[in-house]
C-alpha cells in the first residue's frame, strides 16, 4: 500500500490536490534514499536553485528532529521537505511550524483521519504519534528569507508502542481515502500551502484560533516543578500556556519549547 514513490503517480495526484498557481512553481526531487530531505533542499539552494522545491525520500538515514536529533526514517514512511522562499522578521519564526502543523492536520482531516496536535510539533492519531514537524530557517539581515519544512509521516513503516501508522489506521477502519505514498504527498503538500495561505490572509491570531481546535494537550495536567497545572493554550511564539494552582491562589504562565515533556495518550 504505502511503497516507494512513482514520479508519474506524484504528478497526478500533486495535479489532483494543488493549486495551478502553486504546481506550476514547484520543482520536486524524488530520492530512494538519503541522508535527510531537509540537507537536500538546503543543498540544491546553495546550487542556485530559486523557488518552491520539494525533495522526497523513501528512506532516510539521518533525518532531522526535534533538539538536534537524528534518526533512520525506513520505507514506507513520508519523508518530505519543503522549501519556502520568504521574509518575515526573526521573531516570528515559530509560526512556521504553527501553520505548517495547522494545515497538514486540516487536509488529513479533510480526508476523514481526525488528527490533532500535540506540542510542540507532533501529528497525533488515536493518540499516537503519526509524524513530526522540523523546521529551520535562514537568516540574512534580522529577516527570515528562507523556510525548509520537514515532514516525516508514519505510512507502512515500523512504529514504537507510542506510533501509528496509516496503513493500520486505515484497514482497521476500512477507509482506503489514502491508498499510497503518492497520495499523501500530495496531500502533505495541500496542507503545508493550506496553512501558509491563511497564515498569509488573516496572521498568527487566525492561526492559533484554528490550532486550538486541533490542540492534543488542551486541559491536559502537568507538574512545574512539583506544582499542579493544566495547559490552556498556546502562545504566538509556540510557548505552552500553563494555569497554576497553589493553595489559595491560581497563577498563569507561559513555558519555553523544552521546558517539560509531555507524553501521549492523555
Amino acid at each position: 500500500m504505502f511503497k516507494t514513490l512513482d514520479r508519474e503517480k506524484l504528478e497526478t495526484e500533486l495535479a489532483k490536490s494543488l493549486d495551478p498557481a502553486w504546481l506550476e512553481n514547484l520543482s520536486i526531487l524524488l530520492f530512494d534514499r538519503i541522508p535527510s530531505t531537509n540537507q537536500m533542499v538546503w543543498d540544491s539552494l546553495e546550487q542556485g536553485h530559486n523557488g518552491l522545491l520539494v525533495a522526497i525520500a523513501s528512506e532516510q538515514t539521518a533525518g532531522r528532529g526535534q533538539w538536534g536529533r537524528s534518526w533512520q526514517s525506513e520505507q514506507g514512511g513520508l519523508y518530505l521537505s519543503l522549501g519556502l522562499p520568504m521574509e518575515m522578521v526573526i521573531q516570528q519564526g515559530p509560526h512556521i511550524t504553527l501553520w505548517s502543523a495547522w494545515g497538514i492536520a486540516e487536509s488529513l482531516r479533510q480526508q476523514g483521519i481526525a488528527v490533532y496536535l500535540k506540542w510542540p510539533n507532533d501529528l497525533i492519531l488515536e493518540k499516537k504519534k503519526l509524524g513530526g514537524i522540523k523546521t529551520e530557517t535562514k537568516v540574512y539581515q534580522e529577516k527570515i528569507i528562507q523556510s525548509v519544512i520537514g515532514v516525516g509521516i508514519n505510512g507502512s513503516n515500523a512504529v514504537p508502542s507510542t506510533g501509528i501508522n496509516l496503513e493500520t489506521f486505515l484497514n482497521q477502519k476500512k477507509n482506503f481515502s489514502i491508498p499510497s505514498l503518492e497520495t499523501l504527498a500530495a496531500i502533505t503538500l495541500q496542507g503545508l500551502f493550506l496553512g501558509y495561505q491563511r497564515y498569509q490572509k488573516g496572521g498568527i491570531e487566525s492561526i492559533l484560533s484554528a490550532y486550538l481546535d486541533y490542540f492534543f494537550n488542551l486541559g491536559q495536567s502537568v507538574l512545574v516543578e512539583n506544582c499542579p497545572g493544566i495547559i490552556t493554550g498556546i502562545t504566538a511564539q509556540g510557548e505552552l500556556k500553563v494555569r497554576l494552582k497553589s493553595p489559595g491562589a491560581t497563577t498563569e504562565i507561559i513555558l519555553p519549547l523544552g521546558f517539560i515533556q509531555l507524553g501521549y495518550g492523555q
